[in-house]
């Protein structure tokens, strides 16, 4: 019963039109309601402590990174390195968007970011040079969705934060399946476009990709950074957020001279609105959750899913098609902070990996990023490059046949994320 009331009371705010935070934290309200212990002194403080938390200090300072890195600079010259080096290849500009998108996403973990970053620069390209409108705008979207799982991502520190999971195991096990993704995406990309007549420029010459190389070095030497301070133990993830919002002023600011100091307040007022979204998310989702575990609604779960518990294959199976079913018509914060405190004890106490089910979680909750009807990204590309979400949408099927069937395999092969992550840490 305590499953029903928290259903019905969560979709049925939603239906009604409710921001989901407000939804969130009226379902915890429902089932104080429905346990027959309502506290409003207890509301107010699950809300505070969902947004007084450490390691959700390096949302606000990756918000910060990513808008400076685009303003700045930096994600113009990884695009120009990415032209000079597969530019000249027959459909090079959307090997372009590929390489780029996973550079870009080694910068900001943010999917909206990245993608509205490649489609400002690479779609007119991609016009001008008589590719297909539709399929371009598709790549561009699905390149995007590799900035949660390549790390610094977002979403993994509101996923760790959310279910007691290590941020830095969950940002390094991200690494290979994201450059998995990227590869295929380049496959994907390379079928779409058979018997489409493209043009192919010239290659860029030894110089001109030194010399690229040379202005992009700046932003290339972020990644190393972060992924080395995280890996030798030399930061924490929050930490690292600092770093990459220091790193990414100063560069944009005093190196590359294109983020000037009256451009600073829009850039940190966009990250400010942005980080102001998604911590009232975690703190109305912190009534929620701290409700679900009171009335112990993951046990309740395990007694409906007892038949194939003793399968995690089979019960990982079950759980992505849940989640990506949820995801053609729900973002991909509400996701983590709906349904990841309820799955993911499921997934521990069947001896799935805490890690690597946090790493599935969020590969198949970008997936929905760019699933119709909701599409979050598909969105941006739409608006960005001004065709529609309609276009964008017939473009990008391809690709998200791709990523499904990368994710399914991942599911019967977890081998693939665990023995590197383990080789890692």
């Amino acid at each position: 019963m305590t499953i029903v009331i928290f259903l019905v009371a969560l979709c049925g705010l939603m239906a009604m039109g409710m921001p989901i935070a407000y939804s969130l934290m009226l379902t915890g309200v429902a089932l104080m309601v429905y346990l027959d212990f309502f506290d409003a002194q207890l509301v107010a403080q699950n809300l505070l402590n969902g947004a007084d938390s450490f390691p959700l200090m390096a949302v606000p300072f990756f918000m910060l990174a990513g808008e400076a890195m685009n303003a700045g600079g930096m994600s113009r010259r990884i695009v120009h390195l990415s032209v000079t080096c597969v530019g000249h290849i027959r459909g090079g500009l959307g090997y372009v968007a590929i390489v780029a998108a996973i550079i870009l996403a080694s910068l900001s973990g943010s999917a909206i970011a990245d993608t509205a970053a490649l489609a400002t620069l690479l779609m007119p390209m991609m016009r001008d040079n008589g590719y297909p409108v539709n399929r371009s705008a598709g790549l561009l979207a699905s390149g995007g969705i590799i900035a949660p799982i390549i790390p610094p991502s977002m979403p993994f520190i509101i996923y760790g934060v959310a279910t007691n999971t290590s941020i830095s195991a969950l940002f390094i096990s991200g690494i290979v399946p994201g450059l998995i993704m990227g590869a295929g995406l380049v496959v994907a990309w390379k079928l779409s476009i058979r018997g489409v007549d493209l043009p192919q420029p010239p290659r860029a010459s030894w110089a001109e990709r030194g010399k690229a190389l040379k202005d992009s070095l700046w932003a290339l030497a972020l990644p190393g950074i972060i992924i080395g301070g995280l890996r030798f133990g030399i930061f924490t993830p929050t930490e690292a957020a600092v770093v990459a919002a220091v790193y990414a002023l100063f560069v944009g600011t005093f190196v590359y001279r294109e983020l000037p100091w009256g451009k600073l307040v829009e850039v940190m007022t966009h990250a400010a609105r942005s980080t102001a979204t998604i911590m009232f998310l975690c703190a109305a989702a912190t009534v929620s959750s701290y409700m679900i575990t009171l009335a112990d609604v993951p046990a309740d779960i395990i007694k409906m899913l007892e038949p194939i518990m003793d399968d995690p294959k089979l019960l990982m199976l079950a759980m992505m098609v849940l989640l990506f079913a949820v995801g053609t018509a729900m973002d991909l914060t509400p996701t983590i902070l709906i349904l990841g405190p309820v799955l993911a004890p499921v997934a521990v106490k069947a001896g799935i990996d805490p890690v690597y089910f946090g790493l599935m979680f969020i590969l198949n909750g970008a997936i929905g990023l760019i699933t119709p009807p909701v599409g979050t990204v598909l969105s941006v590309v739409g608006a960005v490059t001004k065709i529609g979400m309609d276009r964008a949408t017939t473009g990008v099927w391809p690709f998200l046949l791709a990523y499904t069937i990368i994710m399914f395999f991942f599911v019967f092969v977890p081998e693939i994320v665990t023995v590197p992550l383990r080789w890692m840490l």
